[in-house]
């Protein structure tokens, strides 16, 4: 199948599953994370924390790999995939926040400057390009960054696949448990990331892309 109607049918799929979340499943869950999991939110809270260091890896990786560019060596395999993931977990992070902004969902709990909330005021819908802390809980930036940079390892290196599905579990499993986002957030910031990464690993391996730094004055481009 071409990547078009690939990207359709899941775009679709996902859809479907965050309207599904959001009539059916959002509502239930965290009442229950917040009637019977609060006593382990530590446990879940260190869980979701995971994507938290993927910033200071892509930095290092950013360096490393601008290092080898001054030196004019070729970068090795991995380190590309690793540029490519920092690259991913980027622009994935500014996509999430275009679209906090444009949702304006409240969270499930109070957590920010005595936000509105499910658990404490009984809202869980959307206010769409309100703006402010109190009201960005959809997508989820968490799952997104997570997403991000699994997405290229799980195209760039299949055998570890179960170990990427993993973490992307784990993520999941902190953030619901913790009461920090509702399960149709999870699912957006799912889809946002897998779908950056996933743009990002083809428009690298098509190649052939254009020159972006400017000819030296009588040179030839060769940078």
């Amino acid at each position: 199948m071409r990547p078009m109607p690939q990207f359709a049918i899941a775009f679709v799929l996902t859809a479907a599953a965050v309207t599904a979340a959001y009539v059916w499943i959002d509502r239930p869950v965290s009442y229950f994370a917040h009637a019977q999991l609060a006593q382990y939110r530590p446990i879940f809270h260190q869980m979701q924390r995971t994507p938290e260091f993927f910033a200071s890896v892509a930095v290092v990786v950013f360096a490393l790999a601008g290092y080898f560019v001054l030196l004019r060596r070729p970068l090795s395999r991995l380190l590309a995939v690793l540029l490519l993931s920092g690259v991913s977990l980027g622009v994935g992070a500014i996509i999430k926040d275009q679209l906090k902004f444009v949702f304006g969902r409240t969270w499930p709990e109070t957590w920010i400057n005595n936000n509105p909330s499910l658990i404490r005021d009984g809202v869980s819908g959307f206010n769409f390009f309100h703006g402010g802390a109190g009201y960005a809980s959809f997508p989820s930036g968490h799952m997104t960054a997570t997403c991000a940079v699994m997405s290229v390892l799980w195209l760039a290196y299949p055998r570890f696949r179960l170990l990427y599905g993993l973490v992307v579990a784990i993520v999941a499993i902190g953030l619901m448990g913790a009461n920090y986002h509702f399960v149709s957030d999870i699912i957006a910031g799912a889809f946002i990331g897998w779908t950056v990464g996933w743009l990002a690993v083809r428009l690298w391996d098509a190649g052939g892309l254009p020159r972006v730094a400017a000819a030296p004055r009588g040179g030839k481009p060769g940078g």
